[in-house]
């Protein structure tokens, strides 16, 4: 079996562009992949065809650690987001033809069932003004979906450091989250890595009466002293790695020990099996796993296809029921949470597929995210 073409598709919707990918073959199998990077949606697809022409066309895609290795050594420039993303949509769409042509859905493939069900936690769902009334009323919506999980980024637009002021509101949200779902729901404090590790350590200990679950990027990505320095001196997990790809870009963060969860995305640190590689790393020092995904529903299928295979996993990340309905329904089959939990899919490969015509309704829109305007978490575009 060889790779004849690779066929990228761009739905647009209210803040990102999700990128999907076809990656064809001689024996009439198709693979679907994602390659969604928001703000990078040109250099994903100035990079793809070359990317392709070089290496992946005339591919066997059984063969998947060797067109990983091709793609990522054989390149001079290596690393970096728009690369090793669109490495990893083509790595999980040789994954899908692997299951397909084998029967079989990838989870069982990679490992095997490790879980009878995997915690699901609620992100996107505080697209209203930065007030405690209104966050406790929008997480009750979350609550109504079954989530027993949710993530929030209370912060404005701020940097290293922010005012008293913001520091007491942005916990009075967090405050008012916590009465509302009550003691049992998990909530996560993301941070964005905005803050200095003075700032990160006081807003987490004004935070500890209300029980985070982890302080998530405290500090920028490229300061791993700074991250080491927070988790010295806080009595929250912390939780990182969005923002690392593959496991050589993992290893410094690691090796500082300072992690407590490790959070690749599949579709950014460089597909199914670089993320096999970094839960093992991670395994050695006793780091569990909790996806991130902020893409689209292909990247939600290979995360929970992951998380099934996978014995370090915590939680998955899903924006999926915080989306436009169109946005899933693009993509028929992708798993959903089911009274907060996913359970494993039963379907060849992904078990996902397309709805071309419903991508081509909504094509690429213009815009910018961008986290250091005003009101930038209700994830609308700015052009």
């Amino acid at each position: 079996m060889k790779i004849t073409a690779v066929e990228p598709l761009v739905l647009g919707a209210a803040w990102r562009n999700l990128i999907f990918l076809k990656v064809k073959t001689d024996e009439g199998l198709v693979g679907i992949g994602e390659c969604t990077l928001h703000n990078r949606e040109e250099g994903i697809l100035g990079y793809l065809p070359g990317a392709v022409r070089r290496h992946v066309i005339g591919s066997d895609p059984f063969n998947i650690e060797d067109l990983w290795l091709r793609m990522y050594r054989n390149e001079f420039w290596r690393n970096g987001p728009i690369a090793v993303t669109v490495m990893s949509g083509i790595e999980i769409a040789c994954w899908d033809i692997v299951g397909k042509a084998c029967g079989q859905p990838v989870w069982r493939i990679l490992g095997g069932q490790c879980h009878e069900k995997v915690k699901a936690y609620a992100n996107a769902w505080y697209t209203v003004e930065r007030k405690p009334e209104e966050f406790a009323k929008r997480v009750k919506v979350v609550l109504g979906k079954g989530y027993k999980a949710l993530k929030v980024d209370p912060f404005g637009p701020g940097g290293l450091e922010i005012s008293h002021a913001e520091k007491v509101k942005s916990v009075e949200l967090v405050a008012a989250i916590r009465e509302a779902v009550g003691p049992d729901v998990e909530i996560f404090v993301e941070m964005h890595g905005r803050f200095s590790a003075a700032t990160a350590i006081e807003i987490a200990r004004m935070m500890e009466p209300y029980h985070p679950g982890w302080i998530e990027e405290p500090c920028p990505p490229e300061d791993i002293p700074s991250l080491v320095k927070v988790a010295e001196h806080v009595n929250l997990p912390v939780a990182t790695g969005e923002r690392y790809y593959t496991r050589y870009g993992f290893r410094e963060v690691l090796e500082s020990t300072a992690p407590d969860i490790l959070q690749p995305d599949v579709i950014h640190a460089g597909g199914l099996m670089e993320m096999k590689k970094i839960a093992s790393m991670g395994d050695v020092r006793s780091m569990v796993m909790a996806p991130h995904n902020s893409n689209g529903p292909v990247c939600t299928a290979a995360s929970v296809h992951f998380d099934f295979c996978t014995t370090n996993v915590k939680i998955q990340e899903c924006f999926d029921d915080f989306s436009e309905t169109w946005v899933v329904d693009a993509v028929p089959g992708t798993p959903r949470p089911k009274d907060g939990y996913f359970y494993p899919p039963d379907k060849p490969g992904l078990g996902v597929e397309l709805n071309e015509d419903l991508i081509k309704e909504h094509p690429y829109k213009e815009g910018f995210f961008n986290m250091w305007e005003k009101n930038w978490h209700m994830r609308q575009f700015t052009s």
